[in-house]
């Protein structure tokens, strides 16, 4: 008996990275996965790769988050193949092609429209959209990422910071409504060894070292088992009592901060 055997999780950005990694976790105790992703490749790949390993009902969906009408049919998909939508982890993130760090003068409208699409539109889109499963139901878990960037204001990633604490808003905010339903709603702000971060740490050698050196436990979480180990716990019956948290699954780097300061011209 798994964890969450006869639970449908619905997982956005689970080709890669966290959400795979999550995927990952939640298949191995008996979730129906619907990986949800906009790499088709990547995403076909975690399906395949989960299947293999864990012997777990799971499909694909390709699934572009900043358009609302596909992420409305993301979770009919999921009601439709698995009869359920139990478990809703947004984790897709992707900033404006050709967009990157800068300060906050410099920003345009584009990258800041864009960042609120994928971000906090996306994730509201998905926690509506199977709201009315979960009511149904009487037990709901919803899974959101934020970002210590965002608590903490690191400097040059405004798009991002401002994308991830609408984010942390609108999570607390349905935990509030939506506890009498018995549909716990929680945020993650991670720190894990992903695509993004071996970017950062290429392009900034030193400011990835120096945040690595302040992190207590001096190392960059695993998607699977840091990361995923934690959204297993919230998705679970464990976690029915606890709802509009935010837990820094990042080896204790929120504790004192990190020193998020890539270089810049002015």
């Amino acid at each position: 008996m798994g964890r969450l055997d006869h639970r449908v999780a619905i997982i956005t950005g689970a080709g890669l990275g966290i959400g795979r990694g999550i995927a990952r976790r939640l298949a191995a105790e008996g979730a129906a996965v619907l990986v949800a992703d906009y790499n088709a490749e990547a995403g076909t790949a975690a399906v395949a790769e989960v299947r293999a390993d864990f012997g777990a009902q799971a499909e694909f969906m390709q699934v572009d988050v900043t358009q609302k009408e596909q992420v409305v049919a993301m979770v009919a998909r999921a009601v439709e193949v698995f009869g359920s939508a139990d478990i809703l982890v947004n984790n897709a993130w992707g900033r404006l092609r050709g967009s990157s760090y800068g300060r906050v003068e410099h920003f345009t409208d584009a990258p800041m429209e864009h960042a609120f699409k994928v971000g906090p539109m996306a994730s509201l889109w998905a926690m509506q959209a199977a709201f009315p499963h979960m009511k149904a139901k009487q037990w709901g878990r919803i899974i959101n990422f934020g970002s210590l960037n965002g608590v903490n204001a690191h400097p040059f990633t405004v798009d991002y910071n401002m994308a991830k604490e609408a984010i942390r808003s609108i999570t607390r905010t349905a935990a509030r409504e939506w506890a009498r339903h018995q549909i716990c709603c929680n945020i993650i702000c991670p720190a894990a060894d992903t695509e993004a971060s071996k970017k950062f740490a290429a392009a900034q050698p030193e400011n990835a070292a120096l945040m690595l050196k302040q992190n207590p436990m001096g190392r960059m979480g695993d998607p699977e088992m840091d990361i995923g180990s934690v959204a297993l716990f919230l998705a679970s019956e464990d976690a029915r009592y606890l709802t509009g948290n935010t837990l820094f699954v990042d080896g204790g780097g929120h504790i004192n901060g990190v020193n998020w300061a890539p270089e810049l011209p002015e």
